[in-house]
């Protein structure tokens, strides 16, 4: 995974550091915390191109020049923030489709139901990356991917099961089959709020996407 920033860890060599290389101390760790809260609040609130270190550090109760301790602009204290959820949530995600359950319908469930709720939580920032995704900027590109990895293998894994099962062609393209699911969760559930002028509820959308699922891989 590409390392865009400064990150946590138990060990000096991955523990968080300010611009010029050196470790945070305890003060500084908190301190670039409160930055990356405060860069999360602001794009919670505002267009991502409008954001501004001044705005940041106000919502931080601290000066761009301690922002520019830690980060070199924007854009690099938002990599962090994404990088802070690939490492936190990637294997989280993952385990919505490897949960041991024989139960498939059940397992699809808890998956659409994780996949809503996930971008509730963090939705802000999945826009904004989206966004600079499509702009063509590799560095959001490849920490989206690792964001959905492991949900994707994950999904290839059963899409094989259901293969060997007789359940799908023979010739059917387990990659293929895993890319169109997770794709589907992805884009659904980044959309979920436009869906309620249609009248389709979130509960509508768990539905569906349980029922489309199961269709593919089996109950």
């Amino acid at each position: 995974m590409i390392v865009t920033g400064p990150r946590t860890s138990t060990n000096d060599a991955a523990k968080p550091r300010a611009a010029d290389g050196r470790v945070a101390g305890r003060r500084g760790q908190e301190t670039r915390l409160r930055l990356l809260e405060a860069t999360r609040a602001a794009i919670a609130e505002q267009a991502y191109r409008d954001l501004t270190v001044v705005e940041i550090t106000r919502r931080a109760q601290t000066s761009p020049a301690t922002f520019y301790q830690y980060f070199p602009d924007v854009e690099a204290a938002v990599l962090t923030l994404l990088g802070d959820l690939v490492d936190s949530a990637g294997a989280e995600l993952r385990r919505l489709v490897t949960k041991q359950t024989d139960d498939r319908e059940a397992l699809s469930r808890n998956l659409a139901e994780g996949f809503l709720t996930f971008f509730q939580q963090h939705g802000d920032l999945l826009r904004v990356v989206d966004l600079v995704v499509l702009e063509g900027d590799e560095r959001f590109r490849h920490l989206r991917t690792g964001l959905f990895n492991g949900v994707f293998l994950a999904l290839q894994d059963l899409a094989h099961e259901a293969r060997s099962a007789g359940h799908l062609a023979p010739d059917a393209s387990p990659a293929g089959i895993a890319g169109v699911l997770t794709t589907m969760l992805t884009q659904v559930s980044s959309h979920q709020g436009g869906y309620l002028p249609w009248g389709v509820s979130s509960e509508h959308l768990v539905q569906s996407m349980t029922t489309v699922i199961v269709s593919v891989l089996g109950d």
